[in-house]
């Protein structure tokens, strides 16, 4: 409240993915199939490890927590976005910006750890099969849950305190599809240099720590796979790797590029475009990365639709 008192700006505009009018539509329904499909996968996913008693492993109840930071990520920014391309002016009041910036900061930055605490999960599984149950306890599982939570709330209360300490005079034309932090630094009437070097801070925590703990656990995967003698058990062990690094790069990656690099390196038109990564496709390519390609996910859409043909 204390933001909006010391503003001169009350709402916002979102300028959108492009100003062309002939795009407008084309990509209205292109991301519109993106967001049926991210909702559509995500729930299913979801709904078919609650159904199934054997999906209740520490495996799955990371993926159901993926699934379920997928769709409220998406959904926290795909309907804003589609009213770009059908309205004139897609206003958002300046108290609905920064909730916007809090649930994608919270949900971004829940999505990084989670990511990692599947690594550590996979870790466990292939280079400590036998002490498995007790180092992926439902009590270890809980608390690396708690963590991700925790590393959420604490970022995204960073970065929203932070922009919301600044002032906005005249200019209110936000140059994204989202109320993102960079382009609300641009609009600022007070120095930004503090604000910027927070978002350096938080972001290469928020990025840091779980890269670092992905690239060890995937180090200690990889000297583990090397020792496998059976040909078979080393290309399922690398086939379900390299499913999850290509996941953790498109995120990681265009996260880092956004983010971690000053503004002035970085036009915001690029950054929407990476932006749209990690904010639309890999939400979308998640359930296909995790579940499809999961002997154990097929065999349990098969019994549950099964059950349904059936009653």
């Amino acid at each position: 409240m204390a933001a909006e008192n010391s503003s001169s700006v009350t709402e916002f505009i979102l300028a959108g993915l492009t100003d062309q009018p002939g795009l407008q539509v084309p990509l209205f329904f292109l991301f519109l199939s993106f967001y049926v499909v991210t909702v559509l996968g995500n729930l299913g996913l979801i709904t078919l490890i609650g159904l199934n008693s054997h999906l209740h492993t520490p495996m799955y109840c990371f993926l159901f927590n993926l699934s379920s930071i997928d769709f409220c990520y998406s959904t926290t920014i795909t309907p804003k976005m589609l009213m770009s391309f059908v309205s004139k002016k897609n206003i958002i009041l300046h108290a609905g910006c920064m909730t916007q910036l809090f649930f994608f900061c919270f949900f971004v930055i829940s999505e990084s750890f989670v990511l990692s605490a599947m690594a550590y999960d996979r870790y466990a599984a292939i280079c400590k099969p036998l002490l498995y149950t007790v180092t992926m306890s439902p009590q270890v599982c809980l608390l690396l849950l708690l963590g991700v939570y925790g590393m959420g709330f604490a970022g995204a209360m960073a970065h929203t305190g932070s922009i919301m300490s600044l002032t906005f005079c005249a200019d209110n034309v936000v140059n994204h599809f989202m109320c993102d932090i960079f382009p609300l630094l641009e609009l600022s009437c007070d120095s930004t240099n503090v604000n910027e070097l927070v978002v350096f801070i938080v972001v290469a925590i928020d990025i840091g720590v779980p890269t670092v703990t992905i690239f060890i656990s995937y180090a200690l995967i990889l000297s583990s796979v090397l020792h496998i003698r059976s040909t078979e058990g080393r290309s399922k062990a690398f086939s379900t790797c390299s499913s999850h690094i290509i996941s953790v790069s498109l995120f990681f990656g265009s996260g880092a590029f956004v983010y971690l690099k000053p503004p002035s390196l970085l036009s915001l038109d690029q950054g929407k475009v990476s932006s749209l990564f990690y904010t639309i496709v890999v939400p979308m390519l998640n359930p296909l990365i995790y579940s499809l390609r999961n002997k154990d996910v097929k065999v349990a859409l098969r019994k549950t639709l099964g059950r349904k043909i059936f009653f």
